[in-house]
């Protein structure tokens, strides 16, 4: 049964498709991590988005920033090596829901509002790894025909 399990999670479409979303989504989505855990690319760091999250009744603020810089950035980095695709996939989802109901979604859709558009795309690539599997270029692949 445990194998079972691995097997479907780590089964994939014989596709290149999801390589096509998994590589910019994961820079993307590791950049974003970065950000709040390490202050890079602009980024305001650790304690900053701790105190961000908590002012937006995200609580406790230094356990969720932990949270959503570390899905993002550990997930990110799953995707661009196509290692535990869906569980990351999920991560990563959840995050984008959270962050659109919880920060963008009185603003609108448009990102020039600071809307929900960009955390709506990324959730949709998120859901469609989620269904897909990591493709035909994966970790994920070779594992799941070694075993």
């Amino acid at each position: 049964m445990q194998t079972s399990l691995i097997n479907r999670i780590l089964s994939t479409h014989e596709s290149f498709s999801p390589l096509v979303l998994r590589v910019p989504t994961g820079i993307i989505f590791m950049a974003h991590g970065a950000q709040k855990l390490f202050g890079w690319f602009g980024g305001n760091g650790l304690e900053a988005t701790a105190q961000g999250m908590a002012s937006m009744g995200l609580e406790p603020g230094y356990l969720m920033a932990l949270l959503a810089g570390g899905g993002e950035f550990f997930g990110g980095l799953a995707l661009l090596l196509g290692l535990l695709v869906r569980p990351a996939a999920v991560v990563l989802s959840i995050a984008m829901l959270v962050a659109i109901f919880a920060v963008h979604i009185g603003n609108g859709l448009f990102m020039s509002n600071n809307g929900y558009e960009f955390a709506l795309s990324l959730l949709t690539i998120s859901v469609s790894l989620l269904i897909s599997g990591a493709g035909r270029v994966s970790i994920d692949r070779s594992l799941a025909h070694k075993l």
